[in-house]
């Protein structure tokens, strides 16, 4: 599964995003995502993809496209 793949299953799963409203142009705001949620997130993904998110910063003006490529740039490292 993709880096992308699998943050759409996270936000699915945990958080019931509509799979229609994820696009990667999308602000994580859109998707009912605020600072408690974006943390909640950001340990889920470091779990499931085995990485270290601590110096990536995330906002919910981010979108989903910053947030693929902040965690693929990291699980690539």
């Amino acid at each position: 599964m993709s880096t992308s793949e699998e943050i759409n299953a996270l936000l699915v799963s945990r958080f019931g995003t509509d799979p229609a409203a994820i696009r990667p142009e999308v602000p994580l705001r859109q998707l009912s995502l605020d600072s408690l949620a974006l943390e909640e997130l950001r340990l889920l993904i470091e779990d499931r993809l085995d990485i270290d998110l601590d110096d990536i910063v995330l906002s919910s003006r981010d979108t989903l496209g910053h947030l693929v490529a902040a965690v693929h740039s990291k699980a690539g490292a």
